[in-house]
């Protein structure tokens, strides 16, 4: 058992990935993240809104530390797929920096990242 748990442990440290945030504590942009059937939309949202999610959704983006999202599992619920449909979406945001430097256009001040 203690095996499992320390492979565990190199496995999800090798699968982090930077969740990009802006002051407001919600991401930059509306985004779908797919896996198997299962697909989830994360929408940026105004301040004071909070994390709108279920189960395994909310788990990942509080820790994650988005304070303002909302969220829709659409297709199936299974928490397996919606887990990582929600990772396959975290890891397709990008900043607009990101965004503008991969187009060749100058850069926004002003952007930070979790």
């Amino acid at each position: 058992v203690p095996e499992a748990i320390r492979k565990g442990g190199e496995r999800a440290r090798k699968a982090m990935v930077t969740v990009p945030c802006n002051d407001e504590g919600t991401i930059y942009h509306t985004i779908i993240g797919s896996y198997g059937a299962g697909q989830v939309l994360l929408r940026p949202a105004s301040p004071g809104t909070g994390v709108i999610a279920g189960g395994a959704v909310r788990a990942v983006l509080e820790c994650a530390g988005v304070e303002n999202i909302l969220t829709k599992c659409i297709g199936s619920n299974n928490p397996h797929n919606v887990l990582k449909a929600t990772m396959d979406a975290i890891a397709r945001l990008q900043t607009p920096d990101a965004y503008l430097r991969r187009r060749g256009a100058p850069e926004v001040s002003g952007t930070t990242s979790n």
